[in-house]
């Protein structure tokens, strides 16, 4: 967890402030479509959300390395919260009357504020929710128990939006703790109906999502720069090397199982943009046109990685892959045939071999 919380947090700071100063001093020497200090960075930070679905889905496919695949997944869930938090901070402290320093002191103020605060709020919201269900006996009435689950879940978010913190980081730190400490205290009746309902929600929302990105491109009014969608793209791999590479040396050091230069390539070239970054561009409220410019290049930013490296991905594993041993790549062509690149089925499979486990 140690080295996803760094690659997460240090990592998109990083990413943000890369690809953040690199399009305001571009747009100072007129090269690309010229954005003030505050929008870049706004526009580098929810442009550093990563969202490598279709890497993950094709991992557990290729029955990769299970550290890779740890910290790929791992590093994509906590970056959506770290990367909204940044944007809003960013957001709050567009203030025409106070400068460019006083600004990048707020941001940092507010990012630390709704951090550890949304944080908090979730870890005691899955701490009491692992207490109550620990002394108090509902495992006869799985509907109960359900129905308290859902609102020890859901209380959280509710709970951080309406004091103008992030409701998306407090239920993810609530679902981190819940996992580790609330599960186990859930009868077999709930465990599985909860986990089963909400990989459901969650596989269904990420279809229409994904649905409204497609639709998108025909549905809003565009304002395409192209020299902006070029080095924003050219800035995202820069990012997203100088996030990866040395920090991967860094956790290195304390690290039992070494990060590989293998592991190191492909997490940054699974670094795809995603609906995340899509949602935060929506949200900006610049002026009419630097919004249009934004929204734009950001959904273009999203097509071309999902589509392009995202396609790219397979042939790329299968290729470093080949200097394995010839037996060994045999069965993993065997294991490849009868492997789908769906997520709900592998997830279930994982569920029942752990419940076959926990029985015997």
């Amino acid at each position: 967890i140690g080295s996803i919380l760094v690659f997460a947090i240090l990592g998109t700071t990083i990413s943000a402030f890369v690809i953040g100063f690199g399009i305001y001093f571009l747009g100072l020497a007129e090269v690309v479509y010229r954005l003030s200090f505050l929008e870049s960075f706004a526009f580098g930070s929810l442009i550093s959300a990563v969202d490598p679905v279709a890497t993950v889905a094709i991992f557990h496919a290729l029955d990769v390395d299970p550290i890779l695949n740890m910290l790929v997944f791992g590093e994509s869930i906590l970056n959506d919260a770290i990367a909204i938090v940044l944007t809003t901070a960013a957001l709050e402290s567009n203030n025409p009357f106070i400068s460019t320093g006083e600004a990048i002191v707020l941001g940092i103020n507010r990012f630390c504020l709704m951090f550890f605060a949304s944080a908090g709020i979730g870890v005691v919201f899955a701490l009491v929710s692992a207490l109550l269900l620990k002394h108090v006996d509902l495992r006869k009435n799985p509907s109960l128990e359900f129905g308290m689950m859902l609102v020890f879940t859901y209380g959280p978010y509710v709970l951080a939006e309406g004091i103008h913190l992030s409701g998306i980081m407090a239920i993810l730190f609530c679902g981190i703790v819940m996992s580790h400490y609330t599960h186990f205290n859930l009868s077999t009746v709930t465990q599985i109906t909860m986990q089963q309902t909400l990989r459901t929600l969650s596989f269904i929302a990420e279809t229409c999502v994904f649905a409204y990105l497609g639709l998108a491109l025909f549905s809003f009014k565009h304002r395409v720069e192209p020299a902006l969608i070029i080095w924003s793209v050219i800035l995202c791999l820069i990012g997203r090397a100088c996030n990866i590479f040395p920090l991967a040396v860094l956790v290195n050091r304390f690290r039992e199982h070494q990060i590989t230069k293998k592991m190191m390539f492909i997490m940054w070239f699974s670094g795809l943009r995603g609906a995340i970054s899509y949602a935060l561009s929506l949200h900006l409220n610049f002026s009419d046109e630097t919004r249009h410019v934004i929204i734009t290049t950001t959904l273009i930013i999203v097509l071309i990685t999902t589509l392009i490296f995202g396609g790219a991905t397979m042939p790329l594993l299968k290729f470093m892959q080949a200097t394995k041993n010839p037996s060994r790549r045999l069965k993993k062509r065997r294991k490849d045939r009868a492997v789908t690149l769906s997520k709900t089925r592998e997830w279930g499979q994982a569920i029942d071999s752990e419940l076959v486990r926990m029985t015997s």
